[in-house]
């Protein structure tokens, strides 16, 4: 295991925080979020952050004023983003449009790419120099939709952070409204792909009604005591580089009766039984895991292309903790693997009825784990003009929400990368499993330092 970086030192220099506006007149109306979108486990800010180097050619040119011209144009557009959330009967949220804006910072760091190494991930030990927490603007209802910051680098490099309130979209729809923004900087006056709000095209049924076993809402009752539950303020923060030889490593325990396996699949369902076994869960508690798995472009589903609302559900795997840490790999790939195979139109549409029914519950919390594979998500393909970022992802992971993502790590080997929090003594057991899972080619990689 890579030994932990010393800890970066450098100063960031803000300017005030500002709105940026819709550069039109924009319509002032009140916009319903779908059935999706405004379920509880939707309510909070998932934080993105990409890392681009100098590009010569745009010698001259300011990345916080092209960035900060070209969102207005893409609010125009978008201009529900520049509104704020209010929450209608049975907890409905709606997005008031009054045109406020997004939140905006400009900022400059004595530091440059290249000094910031490893740094450069998921778990960015510097995250809340990169991407100020303006006081009061966290709030799901009333607050700003999104805030941006965009730090200039010694070197000529930048960096774009974002917050985005969950409810409004996933990373896809996410990705498309950066999308605009990247081609408004470059020139266009039109984004080429035109968002799609319908979100009634997620609404529950009328009646509705719950056709559907929905693990992932169950409410559970922490029985033995062991159930994962987590205090936020004492989790250690960290990311692990899995390449070549750790995917091979692990493919290894496979039998070929098992059939293919995505890397995803491999990968989560290797980390879900570290993870159990590091929490030294009771062998009686039932354990679970949600995969987030995406509507788009699947056979059955008929979201238009310009869509940019939450499109997933998060089907949940679930067995005792025993049978998951004493059985071979293949038992929780088999299991991921059953709860794939749940989604279908059906599924969704229980998933809406069961919101409004239930009074849009969040997903269960204790010995549940969620993680997402948002590889193909696009983040890292964003291009302002100065080319593709070095890094783009989620920023950090949540208590019981981790992203696997693409990663080039330092010695320039492709792999992908998932950063997890835990309480400090688990962690130490979760790495100790992990380097016992893969120490036929020797040990999995940590790539960040404890925060």
């Amino acid at each position: 295991m890579a030994s932990s970086s010393s800890p970066l030192v450098f100063s960031v220099k803000r300017r005030a925080p500002e709105f940026v506006r819709p550069t039109n007149p924009t319509p002032r109306e009140v916009k319903q979020l779908s059935d999706l979108d405004d379920q509880e486990g939707l309510r909070f800010q998932i934080p993105v952050i990409m890392f681009y180097p100098n590009n010569p050619l745009m010698k001259g040119k300011d990345p916080a004023k092209v960035i900060k011209e070209a969102l207005g144009k893409a609010l125009v557009y978008y201009y529900p983003f520049a509104g704020r959330l209010i929450e209608g009967d049975n907890r409905k949220l709606m997005v008031d449009c009054t045109g406020e804006g997004v939140l905006f910072i400009e900022a400059d760091a004595d530091t440059t790419l290249e000094n910031l190494g490893d740094a450069i991930q998921p778990m960015c030990p510097c995250f809340e120099e990169l991407l100020y927490d303006v006081p009061g603007s966290g709030g799901i209802l009333g607050s700003p939709l999104i805030l941006i910051q965009v730090t200039r680098l010694r070197c000529g490099g930048f960096i774009f952070a974002l917050r985005l309130n969950h409810t409004m979209s996933d990373g896809p729809g996410l990705v498309q409204f950066l999308d605009a923004i990247s081609e408004m900087a470059q020139g266009l006056s039109v984004p080429s792909l035109l968002p799609i709000w319908q979100r009634e095209l997620l609404n529950a049924r009328n009646p509705p009604r719950i056709t559907r076993i929905h693990h992932e809402y169950e409410e559970v009752t922490n029985t033995k005591g062991t159930l994962m539950t987590m205090d936020e303020n004492n989790l250690v923060h960290r990311s692990f580089f899995f390449g070549p030889k750790e995917i091979r490593a692990l493919r290894n325990r496979l039998p070929a009766s098992l059939g293919a396996c995505s890397t995803f699949e491999v990968l989560i369902a290797y980390v879900w039984r570290c993870r159990t076994i590091a929490f030294a869960v009771d062998p009686d508690e039932v354990v679970r895991i949600s995969c987030l798995i995406n509507m788009r472009g699947k056979r059955g589903f008929d979201l238009p292309p310009g869509y940019y609302g939450n499109a997933f559900v998060y089907p949940a795997s679930i067995t005792k903790a025993g049978m998951l840490c004493k059985n071979p790999l293949e038992y929780a790939i088999r299991l991921l693997k059953k709860a794939k195979a749940e989604m279908s139109q059906e599924y969704v549409k229980s998933v809406a009825d069961h919101m409004v029914i239930k009074g849009r519950p969040s997903f269960t919390q204790p010995g549940n784990y969620l993680i997402s594979d948002v590889t193909r998500a696009g983040i890292g393909e964003i291009d302002f003009g100065w080319g593709k970022p070095v890094y783009g992802g989620v920023a950090r992971a949540l208590s019981n929400i981790s992203f696997c993502m693409r990663f080039r790590n330092s010695k320039g080997e492709e792999g992908n990368v998932i950063p997890i929090c835990l309480p400090p003594p688990v962690m130490e057991r979760f790495e100790q499993e992990l380097k016992r899972m893969t120490k036929e080619e020797g040990p999995v990689r940590l790539i960040t330092s404890m925060l």
